[in-house]
């Protein structure tokens, strides 16, 4: 009789767990890749985030936005609570509004940020990110602060900052404007630049490695490295070191955006110069409780979401500028 008790005590508690799952909200999110590194970051937060409070079906879009309005299709017959979506294509993002309207289910964008008009065509859809322009000028800053404290730089001893850039995806509005606001800052420093090439690398390392090489083949004058995110600064590095680089004095200066754990290493190991901070775990948090908040029917406030909604719609989360000297605070 005891041991039908204890078993009837284990059956009740087990029951009971599966009641409380089956009670929490569902909360459908597609991240517009899966191997994308800061997504990576971004997608555990939300998961970490949610643990215990919502159940979270995420999928991978695969860079495809038909795949990833199929989805959003799923999701809707699913009957979730709430969308969380990494829009493939920002402008796309207009036809998972009104997938999101039309079905009355809150829709919260995040990482890539869709037109503000198509944002204002619904009073359910908000956005979740970093403004690109801060990134670019902070990575462009990093970049003025070495130039001036390092005459060497000058290779040729001109005055001018001769520079190659590498490219997220193009038509991204944190490839355009990081490309743009990061050379800004360098000539608002007072220091002339020369764009000796620039192609796009589409955020990845293997990509920025191939696209590095043939800059160094093509410009043995190179004498700075942007980039738009840290997995193609790092392989502009593996292409850097290919050619003598990081070894006997020869050093390239290189600077990244995003402070991944990869890219943190290669500051410790001096091979990177700077990145700038994009909060994943912030960004990956915040859009998990407005996304929580939006799916409990509850109107979305700092009170209950915990970080400022600006314009009734966007919550910002700040970048910072990371060097060796304070990559602790990325850590």
């Amino acid at each position: 009789m005891k041991k039908i008790a204890i078993l009837a005590v284990v059956a009740g508690a087990v029951l009971a767990g599966l009641a409380v799952a089956a009670d929490l909200p569902t909360i459908g999110c597609a991240i517009y890749k899966f191997d994308d590194t800061f997504m990576t970051g971004v997608r555990n937060s939300i998961l970490k985030t949610a643990e215990g409070k919502a159940k979270v079906d995420m999928v991978d879009s695969q860079n495809s936005q038909a795949t990833q309005n199929d989805k959003v299709d799923l999701f809707i017959t699913k009957k979730v609570k709430a969308l969380a979506i990494n829009p493939v294509d920002r402008a796309a993002a207009a036809v998972i509004v009104q997938k999101a309207k039309a079905a009355g289910v809150p829709v919260v964008f995040f990482n890539r940020e869709p037109f503000k008009d198509d944002m204002a065509k619904y009073d359910k859809a908000y956005y979740v990110g970093a403004i690109a322009e801060q990134s670019g000028t902070m990575e462009g800053k990093l970049a003025a602060d070495y130039w001036k404290a390092h005459p060497e730089a000058d290779l040729n001893k001109d005055g001018v900052m001769q520079y190659v850039m590498l490219k997220g995806e193009p038509g991204h509005q944190d490839a355009e404007l990081r490309t743009k606001f990061s050379i800004k800052a360098v000539n608002d420093a007072g220091i002339k630049t020369e764009k000796l090439a620039e192609d796009t690398g589409m955020w990845d390392r293997v990509k920025g490695q191939e696209k590095m090489a043939a800059f160094l083949a093509a410009h043995p004058n190179i004498e700075f490295v942007f980039a738009n995110n840290d997995d193609m600064a790092l392989g502009a590095i593996e292409a850097l070191k290919a050619a003598g680089y990081f070894k006997g004095g020869k050093f390239m200066p290189v600077v990244g955006v995003d402070a991944t754990a990869p890219a943190l290493a290669a500051l410790k190991d001096g091979t990177l110069l700077g990145t700038v901070l994009n909060d994943a775990k912030n960004q990956g948090a915040a859009t998990a409780k407005l996304s929580m908040v939006l799916a409990a029917g509850q109107a979305p406030s700092k009170a209950n979401v915990g970080y400022e909604i600006k314009d009734g719609k966007y919550i910002w989360v700040d970048y910072k500028p990371i060097t060796k000297d304070n990559m602790a605070e990325a850590q």
